[in-house]
């Protein structure tokens, strides 16, 4: 077992191990700690715990010392220098006539390093931008190109729900996200209404996934032929996944009447390992299919790339 504290050097960023030594740190605290991109300041989300040799990547690296009010200082500082950096990147990108969108610019503590993040359709040439750069800040230069869901994880916004976009909030990294997901929610499946802000397939289609699939499977799909306990038999019209209730098309002489059953009083075929077709016009589909391409080709997060 090893002692290990976990850190963050960015909201809703990846969370690193960090050896504290003979330190007693606690959630909260801000810590000074060397990172392969150099010093870093960072903020402690789980304090002095043991964990497993297994899940700890060695060598780990020990936590330099608790941030003092002087770091605390420092930090506020380059989060200033870095609102400058960016102004300066963004002339020059226009400068040289560059087509890529600057989204972000970063100071590492020790201001041995400025990052600059930037969207682009493909390659960027920007050899002649480094050195421009690097002649103004006199310090070593990194030009990051990310995908849209980094630049909405940077940036943030709300979401349709009204509430902070997940990825900006808490989660570390995007998650895998398809178009069955949202099938299995009974979503409507117009692209417009299940992408994010990031015009991605929205990460939170994950958030209820094994609930719907559990509660699915316990239910006849629409269309199914159902039997009653009391012998009836019909066809399903519509289900309630939450609830669990069915309504069912029962003929009774020579009228049909909607019924709604609870679904432990049907007897049916379980549509386990089954799935449904989806019923979406081609044009939508291939807008589907696009967004889930997409979505797989970004993979992780490459903000904490080191």
């Amino acid at each position: 077992m090893k002692t290990v504290i976990g850190v963050r050097f960015r909201t809703a960023g990846k969370i690193y191990f960090f050896d504290p030594g003979e330190l007693s740190i606690k959630r909260g605290d801000h810590v000074i700690v060397e990172t392969a991109r150099g010093v870093e300041y960072g903020t402690v989300v789980s304090g002095n715990k043991e964990v497993e040799d297994s899940s700890v990547v060695s060598p780990l690296k020990s936590v330099i010392r608790i941030a003092t009010p002087e770091d605390d200082e420092k930090s506020v500082k380059n989060k200033d220098k870095e609102k400058e950096a960016y102004k300066k990147c963004l002339s020059l990108i226009e400068k040289h006539g560059l087509e890529m969108k600057l989204i972000d610019a970063e100071y590492t503590f020790d201001n041995n390093k400025v990052l600059f993040y930037f969207t682009a359709d493909g390659r960027v040439d920007f050899r002649e931008l480094v050195k421009d750069l690097a002649g103004v800040f006199r310090t070593r230069i990194e030009l990051r190109q990310i995908g849209v869901r980094d630049e909405t994880k940077i940036r943030g916004g709300l979401g349709i729900c009204g509430r902070p976009l997940c990825c900006y909030s808490y989660l570390p990294d995007f998650v895998p996200v398809s178009i069955k997901m949202a099938k299995e929610q009974n979503l409507s499946l117009n692209p417009t209404k299940i992408s994010g802000v990031c015009g991605r397939l929205m990460c939170c289609l994950k958030n209820e996934e094994e609930t719907y699939e559990e509660l699915n499977r316990r239910l006849p799909n629409v269309g199914d032929h159902v039997t009653t306990a009391d012998g009836e038999r019909g066809d399903v019209q519509s289900v309630n996944v939450l609830r669990q209730r069915v309504k069912v098309l029962i003929e009774r002489g020579d009228e049909k009447e909607l019924v709604e059953f609870p679904v432990e009083e049907l007897k049916f075929k379980k549509r386990h390992g089954r799935r449904d077709k989806m019923d979406v016009s081609g044009e939508e589909m291939k807008e589907l299919r696009k967004l889930e391409a997409d979505e797989k080709h970004e993979g992780h997060s490459k903000l904490d790339d080191e």
